[in-house]
C-alpha cells in the first residue's frame, strides 16, 4: 500500500475518533472548563452574587482579591485564611500519613491466606467508607457531647466537663501549658507568615480538629484499602518466593519487596488522600462550622463562606484557586519524591538470623 493510502486511512481514522469523543468532550468543556473560566473571571472582579458576572456593572479588579487574602495589610481576611490554612496544614499532616498506613497494615493483613473470614474483615474494615459522612459526623457530635460517651470516659479519669473540647489552644500549645510554657518565646511571636505568628502556626490541631482527623481516618482508610489490596494481589508469588529463599524476614520482604512493587498505588492513594484532604468541607459544615473560635475553618469552608454568606464572590473564588495551586504544586513534590530512581541499588544479601549467629561466634 502506498503512504498516500496510509495516510488517507489514518486521516480517517483519526476524524473518526474526534467524532466518536466529541459529545464527552463538548460535555466537558460546558460543565468543566467553561465553569472554570467563569470562576478565574469572577475572581478577578468585583461581582457580589446579583446578576450575571459578565455584565458591564461588574468591574476588573485585577490581584485585588488575591493581594486582599495574602498580603499582611489584609487584615481580617489574611488572617482568616492564615489560620485556616494552618488549620488545613496540621488536618493534611497528620490524616494522610496516617490512612496511608493504616490502610497498607489493613490490605497486608486481609490479604493474608491463613486469615480466616477475609472477606467479612474487607468489608467491615470498608463499610465506614460507604456510609454517608454526614450521618457518621453526627454520630461523633453525640460521641463528643457534654454527656456523650467520650466525657463520660474521660471522668473517669479525672477529666470532668464538656469544656475540653470547646478549648480554641492547640494539643502541642496544651501539652506545653502542662509544663507551664504559656507564652511564646521571643522569636517565634515576633516573626509571623499571614498574620499568624509562628507561635501560632506551631500550635498544632485543636481539639475539636483533632477529632475530626480521627473521623477522617475511620472514613477514608477501607477505601485504600481496597486499592492497596488489588496491588497485593497483582504481584507474583515468584519475587516472595526468591526473597524467602535468600533469608529475608518478613519486614524485610514487605521493605525491600513489597512496599517498591506497590509504588505505583501508594502514589495513587497518597495524591488522593492529599487532595480530599485540602479539599474538607463536609465534616467541617456539618460539624463544627469553623468553631471553636476557627479553629476548624479550612480553605474550602472560607470560601464557602466568603462567596455564599458574605457575598463576596472575588474573593471566595480566589481562595479557592489558591487552594488549587497549594494542591498542584504539592501532587508535583509528591511526585517527584516518589518517583522511579533510574540508578539501580546494589543487591543487598539476606542472611537469616540464625547464620549470622553462627558467623559471629566463629
Amino acid at each position: 500500500m502506498s503512504s498516500r493510502g496510509s495516510g488517507n486511512i489514518r486521516g480517517r481514522e483519526s476524524v473518526a475518533g474526534w467524532l466518536f469523543t466529541a459529545p464527552a468532550l463538548i460535555i466537558l468543556g460546558l460543565f468543566l472548563a467553561l465553569p472554570v473560566l467563569m470562576a478565574a473571571w469572577v475572581s478577578v472582579s468585583d461581582w457580589r452574587g446579583q446578576g450575571s458576572p459578565f455584565s458591564s456593572s461588574v468591574g476588573f479588579v485585577g490581584a485585588e482579591n488575591y493581594r486582599g487574602i495574602l498580603s499582611e495589610e489584609g487584615g481580617l481576611q489574611t488572617r482568616d485564611f492564615g489560620t485556616a490554612l494552618r488549620n488545613n496544614f496540621w488536618y493534611v499532616v497528620l490524616v494522610v500519613p496516617t490512612q496511608t498506613a493504616l490502610s497498607l497494615f489493613l490490605a497486608v493483613l486481609v490479604n493474608k491466606k491463613a486469615l480466616r473470614g477475609r472477606g467479612f474483615f474487607r468489608t467491615a474494615f470498608y463499610f465506614p467508607s460507604v456510609t454517608s459522612s454526614v450521618a457518621i459526623v453526627i454520630l461523633f457530635l453525640f460521641l463528643f457531647a457534654g454527656g456523650g460517651a467520650v466525657n463520660r470516659a474521660l471522668s473517669w479519669v479525672g477529666i470532668n466537663g464538656p469544656n475540653w473540647f470547646a478549648d480554641p489552644r492547640g494539643v502541642l500549645h496544651v501539652i506545653l501549658g502542662v509544663f507551664g510554657v504559656d507564652e511564646a518565646p521571643g522569636f517565634l511571636a515576633d516573626n509571623s507568615l499571614l498574620s499568624l505568628s509562628w507561635w501560632d502556626w506551631l500550635a498544632g490541631p485543636s481539639i475539636a480538629m483533632s477529632a475530626l482527623i480521627l473521623l477522617a481516618v475511620f472514613t477514608t482508610s477501607g477505601t485504600f484499602m481496597l486499592l492497596f489490596i488489588a496491588a497485593l494481589q497483582n504481584l507474583s508469588g515468584e519475587v516472595q518466593e526468591a526473597a524467602l529463599l535468600d533469608g529475608a524476614s518478613g519486614w524485610q520482604r514487605f521493605r525491600y519487596v513489597t512496599l517498591p512493587l506497590v509504588r505505583p498505588t501508594l502514589f495513587t492513594v497518597l495524591t488522593l488522600g492529599l487532595i480530599g484532604a485540602w479539599q474538607v468541607f463536609d465534616q467541617i459544615f456539618v460539624g463544627t462550622q469553623g468553631g471553636p473560635a476557627k479553629t476548624t475553618i479550612t480553605p474550602a469552608y472560607l470560601s464557602y463562606t466568603s462567596s455564599f454568606l458574605n457575598n463576596r464572590w472575588g474573593q471566595g473564588a480566589a481562595i479557592a484557586f489558591i487552594l488549587f495551586a497549594i494542591i498542584v504544586v504539592l501532587t508535583v513534590i509528591q511526585r517527584w519524591v516518589l518517583r522511579e530512581r533510574t540508578t539501580v541499588p546494589k543487591r543487598k544479601r539476606f542472611v537469616p538470623a540464625d547464620t549470622a549467629a553462627v558467623g559471629s561466634t566463629r
